[in-house]
């Protein structure tokens, strides 16, 4: 994959149903020098329909849309790039809205309410491979080492503690 240096900007699809939230969002991504909004959608088959050809290298996608969920639009990214760097952007910061997100592989959400610069911030990170999440969010699922992986796997086999520790 090249870098965003060598072949422009960063191309950004935004799924939002409101057109003046949508607007504004817009407006604070073409605003960096770094970013440049590629595709826009309103609906879950919009986005669906559009995503193919448009390729983003970030999806910023809202949770509650008119025919459906964010989930879906991430779940059908997936299908086309199991790469797709995706953001959710939302009004809700709820524990549901988090597992769901991180499950359909969000690398991060941010909400609806945060300033235009941060909105900017997260989607260069998520580009980058880093995650953003809700303060308080981002150890929920840590993540184990192969050797952890290991004992769990001899936990669940039903192997003593002298038999793990050999």
């Amino acid at each position: 994959m090249t870098s965003s240096d060598e072949r422009g900007p960063i191309r950004v699809m935004l799924v939002d149903d409101h057109e003046v939230v949508r607007r504004g969002i817009v407006t604070a991504i073409d605003s960096s020098a770094s970013l440049t909004v590629v595709g826009e959608a309103s609906s879950v088959a919009e986005a669906t329909r559009r995503l193919p050809a448009i390729r983003p290298d970030v999806l910023v996608v809202d949770l509650q849309l008119p025919d459906g969920t964010g989930i879906d639009v991430m779940r059908a990214a997936r299908e086309l790039n199991p790469e797709q760097n995706m953001l959710v952007l939302t009004s809700f910061d709820d524990d549901a809205a988090l597992r769901e997100s991180r499950a359909a592989g969000a690398a991060g959400l941010i909400l609806k309410s945060a300033r235009s610069k941060d909105i900017v911030s997260a989607i260069e990170t998520v580009h980058g491979g880093g995650t953003v999440w809700p303060n308080g969010h981002a150890d929920d699922e840590p993540e184990l080492s192969e050797s952890d992986r290991r004992i769990v796997e001899l936990i669940g086999d039903g192997h003593s503690n002298r038999e793990i520790a050999e």
